[in-house]
């Protein structure tokens, strides 16, 4: 069977990049979050592509009234055990990471379409959280505000700490909220340290709104593709604001200037440096309480893959009266759902 694009939802990904191993075997939450919702894809993939997912039937089940609410044609369903027959034209992952390769090289899945140790390892590098604080630097101008910094040892973190009053610890790879203190646990960025070689130290910031700017690595350069407005609840993600780039302007322009958004986002244009990585990426950031009003925050974190803030402008609607909440909630299992925001 031919295939132009296999699509895979791996959102164990980030997880996987802390534990840099082939042989890796994901948290249950990540084994059932990528069960549940490994039909995502559907949402993007072109009709000529597939999605690979753990049971044909279920995720066949799952995403069909989803996909006749948004008007998406969902595309072909594979398991592990269909992929040495298929000719597939490219791979397109949630994140690229050595626990997948492997995987799919188990599977009969040629070398060919995989990348290299070297990729991979920039790949880990530039999602490390010291990519983010590098990037920092570049972003700021007035109206913004934010430092990052790493640390090797824990008296280096407390001396951050009895500089600032509260600070945020980080370890360099982590997901959905974990991997993130707020006080300054010792014996956890010890560990932290020990295992990842270093953690990230940030000042406390009073947050008033997440939001984030999505974008996409193509060889001819970043380009923007949306804002995100999203929802977290103790640090992990919940839901996406589902509208037009003007409503969610509209709703930005209330916080900060929309001039400042836009100069923000030139400059991750234009002076990111991502190497050679190809793919969509996303910025996290947030709006602040300063002392004369809000201040933009503009580079939380970035996260080198897919997001969920793609997956909301995969759904965005056309008409700027058309508002809606894509949300993400657990009962015993993952759901995804669409309702009408209320006013």
């Amino acid at each position: 069977m031919e295939v132009q694009t296999l699509h895979i939802f791996n959102p164990e990904h980030d997880i996987a990049l802390a534990s840099n191993l082939a042989n890796f075997t994901a948290p249950h939450a990540g084994r059932q979050l990528r069960s549940d919702l490994g039909f995502l894809p559907v949402l993007w993939a072109d009709e000529a592509d597939a999605v690979l997912v753990d049971n044909v039937e279920v995720a066949a089940r799952s995403c069909q009234r989803l996909c006749r609410k948004m008007g998406k044609t969902p595309c072909r369903f594979v398991d592990k055990s269909q992929l040495s027959h298929l000719d597939i034209g490219r791979i397109e992952p949630w994140g690229w990471d050595l626990a997948l390769r492997a995987m799919l090289k188990r599977n009969g899945v040629s070398e060919g379409l995989l990348p290299s140790d070297e990729q991979l390892e920039r790949i880990r590098q530039l999602s490390h959280r010291r990519t983010s604080a590098q990037l920092l630097p570049l972003l700021q101008m007035d109206g913004t505000v934010g430092e990052a910094f790493e640390c090797t040892t824990t008296e280096q973190v407390a001396t951050l700490k009895e500089r600032y009053g509260q600070v945020v610890v980080k370890a360099p790879w982590s997901s959905s909220g974990r991997g993130v203190r707020f006080d300054e646990n010792v014996a956890w960025v010890a560990n932290v340290i020990a295992r990842q070689g270093s953690v990230m130290v940030e000042p406390y910031y009073n947050k008033v709104k997440d939001f984030g700017m999505e974008f996409e690595s193509t060889a001819s350069g970043i380009r923007f593709m949306g804002l995100s407005l999203f929802h977290t609840r103790k640090g992990a993600y919940t839901g996406n604001i589902l509208a037009t780039e003007q409503a969610k302007r509209e709703q930005m322009g209330r916080y900060v200037s929309l001039d400042l958004l836009d100069a923000v986002c030139l400059q991750v244009v234009q002076r990111l440096d991502l190497d050679d990585y190809r793919g969509p990426f996303g910025l996290d950031m947030m709006v602040v309480k300063g002392d004369g009003g809000f201040l933009l925050h503009p580079c939380v974190e970035i996260n080198l893959r897919r997001t969920m803030g793609h997956v909301a402008l995969s759904l965005s609607p056309d008409d700027d009266e058309l508002v809606r909440v894509m949300q993400i909630s657990y009962d015993n299992r993952y759901k995804l759902s669409v309702r009408h925001k209320k006013a």
